[in-house]
């Protein structure tokens, strides 16, 4: 039968299981000036769409509009033609902003229609019965093809759809072998309710290459990751071990088998980014692994066994360690 590489959404269309993340698209901590915009950045998009690609996931928020321009222009005149998903970052989230901000999107995306408009992330003062009737509208008028949310419960997610009146149909989280739990609930719900899970952040900042140990510690933004603290770490080993068992078994890379695992679950789909054409490539290629039931269930069973250290213990311990207190 093969690996199943495409999932059919409603309102949204085709969706390929590997998608492309563009937080990083103009982003100045990458150090991605002006200079990026028109030649990395569509080099891979570009890439993308030959290789297949139809999900791409950008937001309003991403450097201020400016990776949703980015990703627009470098479609070209494929942008109407694949899953463009944007989000909307709810401050003052009342259907009038609402509205005016799709626009805004779709504006700078060079779009008529959004394919999948998301909720950034739960407002903790305003309810989804305030949110929902602006992308109801949007819906109504064909501004947007289908509503999402991020970073929502799944007592959230209830709630936004029936403030809706129909299905919200996806929900993006953080979620990996390193942070799986999306597997509790919002995996059985989307298989149940024909959603899907849009899995960002789904390799770890890197963690799930398997090359990082207690030894061999990542330096730069990854340094003040806790995933990357000493403890966390060796906690971690037994999970990249196993990721390297299977990789080894597949002949693939462990990386890659991070998101075989993810797109091997029902209705789920990953974003990792890619800051080259060669890393993309790489991150698609996952998508033609099939992980056998048994490989599968031992990367379930190890991500389900690691059990990170709080913050606050990872703090601690980085302090003691710079101090050189055993």
């Amino acid at each position: 039968m093969g690996p199943v590489k495409y999932i059919d959404v409603d309102g949204v269309g085709r969706v390929s299981r590997i998608g492309l993340g563009t937080w990083q698209f103009g982003s100045r901590e990458w150090g991605y000036g002006d200079d990026y915009a028109s030649g990395p950045a569509r080099e891979i998009v570009q890439r993308s769409l030959a290789l297949g690609v139809t999900l791409f996931d950008t937001a309003e928020v991403y450097e201020f509009g400016k990776s949703e321009r980015i990703l627009g222009e470098a479609l070209g005149e494929q942008r109407a033609k694949v899953a463009v998903a944007s989000k909307v970052f709810p401050v003052a989230p009342f259907p009038a902003v609402v509205k005016q901000r799709a626009r805004a999107s779709a504006q700078r995306l060079g779009l008529q229609r959004i394919p999948l408009y998301q909720v950034h992330q739960a407002n903790p003062v305003v309810p989804d019965s305030v949110i929902m009737p602006g992308l109801r509208d949007l819906l109504d008028t064909g501004v947007i093809g289908a509503a999402g949310v991020s970073n929502y419960s799944l007592d959230r997610w209830r709630k936004a759809d029936a403030a809706l009146g129909r299905p919200v149909i996806s929900n993006q989280v953080h979620f990996s072998l390193a942070h799986p739990q999306a597997l509790a609930d919002l995996v059985p719900f989307a298989e149940r309710e024909n959603r899907i899970v849009i899995a960002y952040s789904p390799l770890a900042q890197g963690l799930l290459g398997g090359k990082y140990g207690p030894d061999h510690r990542p330096g730069g933004v990854r340094a003040a990751n806790p995933l990357f603290g000493t403890e966390n770490l060796r906690r971690a080993e037994p999970l990249l071990q196993t990721l390297r068992d299977v990789a080894a078994e597949v002949g693939a890379k462990p990386a890659q088998v991070a998101l075989a695992w993810l797109i091997g679950l029902p209705n789920v789909v990953a974003i990792p980014g890619a800051s080259s054409v060669e890393q993309l490539e790489f991150n698609v290629a996952a998508a033609d692994i099939e992980l056998n039931p048994e490989q599968q269930e031992a990367l379930t069973s190890a991500a389900r066994q690691f059990r990170p250290v709080s913050t606050v213990r990872f703090l601690t311990d980085t302090v003691r360690e710079r101090l050189g207190v055993g």
